[in-house]
């Protein structure tokens, strides 16, 4: 072989690990708690079986048959699911002082909620990426609306479960540095917060059906379909969605599940909710038991005896093979049909849900 051609050869390999190196550097600690601790943790539930959590109703991740075309459905599928051009966003400054009932979405399943005075943030992802890595994995859609650091006190920060486009490891990090902020986390998440500097009594671990008061608001573990996993293993932390209440007014928050008859359950003992944030995206056929489609969501905030519907959980990341504005064209249509009111704000944007705006169709222009 020429010298050329080795030097040219070394040097394209040299060049492949350094970004690999790169692309690696703080993925260990990004992947949280090893898994006998959390698999230790587990065991301590009722809903967990052999140190791993299961869904109450049965289903499938993946579709049996269903690997194969979603790889080329992968390869294949270009520029589908993302916007034709920047999406529209808000900057809205919060108030002193929290409201009666209120919300800033900041994109996917990231929301401030305002609920009787007091601040309760879910699901906080501020990085680029939902991946370990900074360098590699599904990236925004659209920027950040607002720094985190231009945030008002937050009394809680609550998290749906352990995928990374739902925790995200510099956010939880500079959240605990940077605020007082209580975490209440399904049950075994802790572990991954520890690791990451939260200070053990800010942390709040609770499996489906308790409850803890922080703030003046009673925030209850309930039921979701899922599952959880930051690597290789599967199902060592529970996954959740979570009923807050105040003294006057109530919102279920569902973080990311399938569809399940707990939601009607949670609607006779929780509800009713002056409000339901509710996913609508990454759904597909080959995975309909861990995602929910707009229609299916309609149904689940009728069996929450909801007010309002409120769609997360889309436009953000594209994490399925839909059109970008599919989601809530859909669920648009689904809950007119049902005569469900519906807030679809933009990235940014806080609405007053007591006095809520008239539904604007800001997303067909980008879908």
């Amino acid at each position: 072989m020429p010298t050329a051609v080795r030097s040219l050869l070394l040097g394209g390999l040299l060049v492949g690990a350094a970004r690999t190196a790169r692309a690696a550097r703080g993925v260990p600690l990004a992947i949280g708690a090893p898994d006998a601790e959390l698999r230790a943790r587990a065991a301590t539930s009722p809903h967990a079986r052999d140190g791993r959590f299961a869904n109450a109703e049965a289903g499938v991740q993946i579709a049996p048959g269903s690997v194969g075309p979603l790889l080329v459905r992968m390869l294949t599928r270009g520029s589908r699911g993302t916007p034709s051009g920047p999406v529209p966003m808000h900057a809205d400054r919060a108030p002193a002082q929290a409201g009666e009932l209120a919300l800033t979405w900041f994109g996917h399943s990231s929301v401030l909620l305002e609920i009787d005075g007091r601040r309760v943030l879910t699901d906080p992802v501020w990085s680029e990426r939902v991946s370990p890595s900074g360098r590699v994995g599904p990236r925004r859609l659209h920027p950040v609306p607002a720094p985190l650091e231009s945030l008002p006190p937050v009394d809680a920060v609550l998290v749906s479960h352990d995928h990374y486009d739902h925790l995200d490891m510099p956010t939880v990090a500079r959240l605990a540095r940077e605020s007082a902020a209580v975490f209440v986390v399904p049950l075994g998440i802790g572990a991954h917060l520890r690791r990451w500097g939260v200070p053990g009594d800010r942390i709040r671990e609770l499996d489906w059906d308790d409850a803890t008061e922080v703030a003046g608001l009673t925030i209850t573990c309930a039921r979701a379909r899922h599952f959880s996993g930051r690597l290789f293993a599967r199902n060592t932390t529970q996954w959740a969605s979570w009923a807050v209440a105040g003294p006057r007014r109530r919102v279920y928050f569902g973080g990311d599940t399938g569809y399940t008859t707990a939601f009607a359950d949670a609607g006779v003992r929780f509800g009713p909710f002056d409000a339901t944030l509710l996913p609508v995206g990454a759904y597909d056929a080959a995975w309909p038991d861990i995602h929910m489609n707009p229609e299916e969501s309609v149904r689940a905030h009728q069996d929450l005896r909801g007010g309002l519907l409120v769609p997360v959980h889309w436009a953000t990341f594209n994490l399925a093979f839909h059109g970008w504005s599919e989601p809530v064209r859909r669920l648009s249509e689904a809950a007119e049909s049902a005569g469900i009111p519906l807030v679809v704000p933009r990235p940014g944007q806080r609405v007053d849900l007591v006095a809520p705006p008239r539904i604007d169709d800001w997303w067909s222009a980008v879908g």
